[in-house]
């Protein structure tokens, strides 16, 4: 045990760790309590993970704790589960440095009795807590979120492993939802659509765009659509990248295949069906060159007419074609009453009727 370094600070002394200390004994290993402390202002550092960062770049391997809600990409979340904006946390860049991440999983159950046995706070301390932050409800969210934060570590580190070892296509093990973005109509829904899937799936979810030599003859609309799309897709929580390409299909299966994903997105392609006879197209493509991923064709969006009154017109021409039926009817029987008139002394009353018959076929 490394006896800490005390600080005066506004009448009061406050007790840190001494790195300094540390740094003399040179320890091969070093065990470091709440890696997101704030250090007393009169500290080296302001926070103790920059004080784990010397110690790392002296060569002192460390041992510490975090929770859940000190890490800063997750900062949003927490506050909106626990309504309480946590001012401690750590860089995920110090979090990846970690060589081993070990999850400690409690039941809300079992840290609620750890809070009232006074094993975590003093009894007063402990009892706030359990009122306001540190209710069943949240434990349950919060436990949930450090399970996925640590699926998501196991997750990478096989995906170093496989890039390691060179091995091709993908695994079942963690689901990926690339989807792929255009200018055409539709872009929107389809994005929804892997939204909607990788939710299902718990899985991590991509938007990606190829800009291909065809870009450049692009409207200056149909490029705003696609940075519109893409922003879309960031709002829902997607990882949005443009990359280029000459051949939009290849590239991105290529891509899909070099990080592992395991569903490729993408709306049906606008096309007459005649054309699939002479040349693959886009999706017909990325289902020959996409490997072990699964290819989700989805159709697109009809656009809405652009002019409702077009409908109105049609109504009309309609209506009017309605007309021009009845004013020919009567036309037909006139003239028949009028043949009829010529020929009464002339035909039978049988024969007439053949007349007005005719008028009415």
């Amino acid at each position: 045990m490394v006896p800490r370094r005390n600080f005066a600070y506004k009448g009061h002394t406050l007790a840190e760790m001494d790195l300094d200390a540390i740094l003399a004994r040179r320890p091969s290993l070093v065990l470091v309590d709440e890696l997101a402390h704030t250090n007393a202002p009169e500290s080296r550092h302001p926070k103790r993970y920059m004080d784990v960062e010397e110690l790392l770049a002296a060569g002192i391997d460390v041992y510490t704790t975090l929770n859940i809600q000190h890490v800063e990409s997750l900062n949003d979340i927490v506050a909106g589960i626990t309504n309480i904006r946590v001012r401690e946390t750590v860089p995920d860049s110090i979090i990846d440095l970690a060589c081993d991440i070990e999850l400690i999983d409690l039941t809300p159950e079992d840290l609620i009795a750890r809070l009232n046995e006074g094993k975590v706070y003093l009894p007063d301390q402990a009892e706030r807590a359990i009122q306001h932050y540190f209710s069943p409800g949240n434990l349950t969210a919060l436990r949930e979120l450090a399970l996925r934060r640590t699926a998501q570590r196991v997750d990478a580190q096989m995906v170093d492993y496989m890039r390691a070892h060179r091995i091709a296509g993908s695994w079942p093990a963690s689901e990926r939802v690339l989807v792929l973005v255009d200018s055409a109509q539709g872009g929107n829904t389809v994005v929804r659509r892997a939204k909607r899937m990788a939710d299902r799936l718990r899985a991590q979810w991509t938007a990606i765009h190829v800009e291909t030599p065809a870009d450049a003859r692009a409207s200056e609309a149909e490029r705003d659509k696609i940075a519109q799309t893409l922003r879309l897709a960031q709002r829902l929580g997607a990882t949005a990248i443009s990359i280029p390409g000459q051949d939009e299909a290849l590239t991105v299966t290529e891509y899909a295949q070099s990080n592992y994903f395991t569903h490729i997105i993408a709306a049906k392609s606008e096309r007459p069906r005649w054309r699939d006879f002479v040349s693959e197209s886009l999706t017909q493509r990325l289902i020959r060159t996409a490997g072990d991923a699964s290819v989700h064709i989805i159709p697109r969006a009809k656009a809405p007419p652009r002019n409702p009154a077009g409908l109105e017109s049609k109504v009309r021409k309609a209506r009017r074609m309605e007309v021009k039926a009845y004013i020919a009817s009567l036309a037909y029987v006139a003239a028949a009453t009028a043949v009829g008139a010529l020929l009464r002394q002339t035909l039978g009353v049988s024969n007439i009727a053949q007349v007005f018959l005719i008028a009415v076929l």
